[in-house]
């Protein structure tokens, strides 16, 4: 590297080559005194016009797929590169099959490195795969670059600060997977509210009477009939099911967390999501569980908006493993919030009686409750008008490393002509 040493070096080699008159130390001092300046011009400029970038075939995946990442640099100037050194921090939780990251800050960070030298105009390609073992909101970068002279003597530095974000859903499994049964595990495809009209699905006309509504009123069949007609719709129903998933997996907070379980309980909620949402159900979610950076309640109100299995599974995949409070408290607030006809999950991984004191309160208010209970230890099953249903253990469910359900069953991937997917995944 370069100090000032250089300099005098230079100076003493060319002041005492004119002394003794040796050409030979006078040219390598003058060689030493101008090489110096053209290192340092060289190295204020190798990092201008010089780009990085990501590019991941998906940014959204399911637990246990894969992902292409591509990393392209680009010198865009007619000053080569004689060496480039890039760390992009990756967060932990993710594998690069090709390369073993290195280990930073204790083990809570840790790059992938990689080292270039660049021509004129060159642009460098490098391709990756990266496994996603869990879900999670992960966010790559940034890259710390480092470049410098050909002749080593300067080094310049620089941060691509611009993260990008992979979002790893949970593992979805069909019902019977999970040890549901087979047919209509939360009820009745026929709800037991009243049948409303839906304004959207016109199926005739008909002569108006005098209790319908004027925003009702056809205007161009009432022109050509030359008297008032009104529209008639299409009796339809809403079926709604909300999700009120327990982020604890014990009784206390003090307890700990079993992370199996924990994970168990999130699979089986974005599972029924998904079935739920096959059906044409509106979906919602309530967990105990918060964002990153957050001390709120996840909620997604139920919708049949196409996003809606989308915001839910996003939800899922962010949701922390600290759970804000007892579920009974989160489903006595929340419940009246919802739907009168709503059928209401709760997914838990333990049992505590307050919870199904609060059940069964809920049930006795009419309320249409059912109970997804990953306890071993509840065998309590006198919880009258309420459907209870024990799943086995995550170890006889997810036995197979392989996931059991196509991720293009859940999401339109458009694909290129040549089969690959395109970047962005578009929800149903």
């Amino acid at each position: 590297m370069f100090s000032d040493a250089w300099l005098l070096l230079g100076l003493m080699m060319v002041g005492l080559g004119a002394w003794f008159r040796q050409p030979n130390l006078l040219v390598l001092g003058l060689l030493l005194l101008v090489i110096v300046p053209v290192a340092w011009a060289w190295n204020k400029l190798v990092l201008r016009a010089l780009h990085y970038e990501r590019h991941l075939d998906n940014s959204r995946v399911f637990a246990g797929e894969t992902t292409g990442l591509s990393l392209t640099t680009v010198n865009k100037k007619p000053l080569p590169v004689p060496w480039l050194s890039i760390d992009d921090a990756f967060p932990p939780g993710l594998e690069v099959v090709e390369r073993e990251l290195t280990a930073v800050a204790g083990g809570e960070r840790f790059t992938l490195s990689n080292v270039m030298s660049l021509r004129w105009y060159e642009k460098v390609v490098r391709q990756y795969t990266v496994r996603c073992p869990r879900r999670g909101f992960y966010f790559l970068g940034p890259a710390d670059l480092r470049a410098g002279d050909l002749f080593g003597l300067f080094e310049n530095r620089a941060r691509v600060s611009t993260p990008d974000r992979l979002i790893v859903y949970p593992r979805v499994v069909p019902l019977e997977e999970l040890g549901f049964p087979g047919k209509e595990p939360f009820g009745e495809a026929k709800a037991r509210q009243p049948i409303f009209q839906d304004p959207l699905r016109t199926v005739g006309v008909r002569d108006y009477q005098p209790a319908d509504s004027f925003r009702h009123v056809h205007w161009k069949a009432s022109a050509r009939q030359q008297r008032l007609q009104t529209k008639v719709y299409e009796p339809t129903i809403t079926q709604r099911l909300v999700l009120f998933l327990n982020i604890a997996t014990y009784a206390q907070p003090w307890m700990g967390i079993d992370p199996d379980r924990q994970e168990h309980a999130i699979s089986v909620a974005a599972s029924i999501a998904f079935h739920a949402s096959q059906r044409r159900y509106a979906v919602g979610l309530v967990a105990n569980g918060s964002v990153p950076r957050s001390d709120q309640p996840i909620r997604v109100m139920p919708s049949r908006d196409p996003g809606a299995l989308t915001r839910v599974l996003e939800a899922l995949a962010a949701v922390t493993t600290f759970a804000t409070e007892y579920v009974e408290y989160l489903l006595a607030r929340e419940s009246p919030r919802l739907p009168w006809g709503a059928t209401l999950v709760v997914i838990t991984s333990v049992v505590t009686p307050g919870l199904v004191a609060e059940m069964l309160r809920l049930r006795a208010a009419s309320r249409r409750m059912v109970l997804v209970s990953l306890d071993p230890d509840f065998k309590d099953d006198d919880l009258p008008g309420v459907v209870v249903y024990h799943l086995p253990p995550a170890q006889l469910v997810y036995g197979r490393q392989e996931p059991v359900l196509d991720p293009d069953a859940l999401f339109r991937r458009p694909r290129t002509e040549d089969g690959g997917r395109k970047t962005e995944a578009t929800a149903r």
